[in-house]
């Protein structure tokens, strides 16, 4: 017993010469330092200190390696949800992401209270198509809880090898937790999907803002045009379930609809570095009636255009209270060390709204609903009648107009993407009059 206790010391005194060494150092600087930086110092030994104890007794070895990253990315998620530390990994996975193709499931996520809650599925990927939805939480992923992971730890491990599976637990409002089986997969990202709506209204989807969307938003408006003939009667421009994604897509796409003004304004804690952006001249929808659909999975560069075309009047914006996150991420490389995540600023509409925490309210607001038709088996019409006179202005292009109705189901199944085509009609109506 007693030959034990006299070896601890000696063990301990070895352990401490590299901290030792390096908490003189420390020392010294701090003698040379300002009282008000003599603290900062202090928490440096402090922080030695726990490594090396971490080192010495945790009950498995742990590299300097670990400990050290997982202390950086600890300081920076203390912060806010959305600063964190991204090893080489996880920085080369968000630099395809933003290019629009990467691997995983297709969740937006985000951390809240320890769990990894959804922001919002990408269109067409396995956890949209098993039905997960914005603001539920993952509890378990593989068995294993959330709750003591990182951000980052957590979508490392929804993340792998293309066609196996990982099995997600979920827990929604007003539900009993289930699990979710998905298959990973190679994760195209279609930021932009177009189509023509009632024949004549342009109805544009943004599921996300990576390279190339404004490019392709425009694209798609002109083909549209053209199906139209050149007499679309307005815009809907669908951002529901859009996380964001890179600042200059939102300005851009914003600017495609605004002739003049600010777009939006990134205010950091030093106001000498607050960044404006302006809208360009040209309109490419030439002013016609739009509707910007959002929902509480509409998020950061979603907010932005919404926010703008709101401020600007040149939209209405339908549907439910967009997500409220407001804040600026800037990845700051870290040489061969991956890279940082840090919120360095927030965001303004151009009427000076902070979006974060708040979110953008909707002009008219649009809850999911279903509609079903009442069949009335006493409904007459004039048509009914066995000799009714024929309708002698019947032509080829009014029954073309059903058969593009009849084959419209989209607008039967989704009753927000009903009433926002409906708006841009009736706008659309209401501006023929006028003129």
């Amino acid at each position: 017993m007693l030959k034990k206790t006299s070896i601890i010391p000696v063990i301990v005194f070895s352990i401490f010469l590299g901290y030792a060494t390096w908490a003189d150092a420390a020392k010294e600087a701090k003698k040379d330092a300002p009282e008000n930086e003599a603290d900062t110092y202090e928490m440096l030994n402090l922080f030695g200190e726990v490594l090396e104890r971490a080192k010495m007794s945790y009950v498995e070895d742990v590299s300097d390696k670990k400990l050290i990253e997982a202390a950086i990315n600890g300081m920076l998620v203390a912060l806010d949800p959305h600063s964190s530390y991204l090893d080489g990994q996880s920085f080369k996975y968000m630099n395809e992401q933003t290019k629009g193709k990467f691997g995983g499931l297709g969740i937006e996520v985000t951390m809240e209270q320890g769990l990894v809650m959804v922001v919002s599925p990408i269109d067409d990927t396995p956890a949209y198509k098993a039905g997960i939805k914005t603001g539920d939480f993952i509890t378990h992923i593989d068995g294993e809880q959330v709750i003591g992971m990182s951000l980052n730890d957590a979508v490392d491990k929804m993340r792998g090898k293309v066609g196996t599976k990982v099995k997600l637990t979920i827990r929604r409002i007003n539900q009993k937790p289930f699990d979710v089986k998905l298959t990973r997969e190679e994760i195209k990202i279609r930021s932009v999907k177009s189509e023509l709506k009632s024949g004549d209204v342009a109805y544009i989807r943004i599921s996300s803002f990576t390279e190339d969307t404004d490019q392709t938003i425009e694209k798609s408006l002109k083909k549209l045009k053209k199906e139209a003939k050149n007499k679309l009667k307005g815009v809907v421009l669908d951002v529901r379930n859009n996380p964001g994604g890179l600042l200059d897509q939102a300005v851009n796409v914003s600017d495609l609809f605004l002739d003049k003004g600010e777009i939006v304004s990134t205010r950091s804690r030093n106001p000498e570095d607050t960044v404006k952006y302006t809208a360009k001249d040209g309109d490419i929808a030439k002013g016609l009636p739009m509707v910007v659909l959002i929902n509480d999975g509409s998020a950061s560069a979603s907010e932005i255009v919404a926010g703008a075309l709101q401020d600007h009047k040149r939209a209405i914006i339908l549907g439910e209270k967009s997500f409220g996150k407001g804040s600026v991420q800037t990845i700051i490389p870290l040489g061969n060390h991956g890279a940082m995540r840090l919120t360095t600023a927030r965001y303004y509409t151009p009427s000076g709204r902070s979006i974060q925490a708040k979110g953008i309210e909707p002009d008219v607001e649009v809850r999911p609903a279903k509609v079903e038709v009442i069949e009335n088996i006493f409904e007459r019409s004039e048509a009914e009648f066995g000799n009714a006179l024929k309708n002698d202005t019947d032509t080829k292009k009014a029954k073309d107009n059903d058969k593009s109705a009849q084959n419209d189901k989209d607008l039967a199944n989704d009753y927000q993407l009903s009433r926002a085509v409906d708006l841009v009609k009736a706008l659309a109506i209401y501006e023929n009059q006028e003129k």
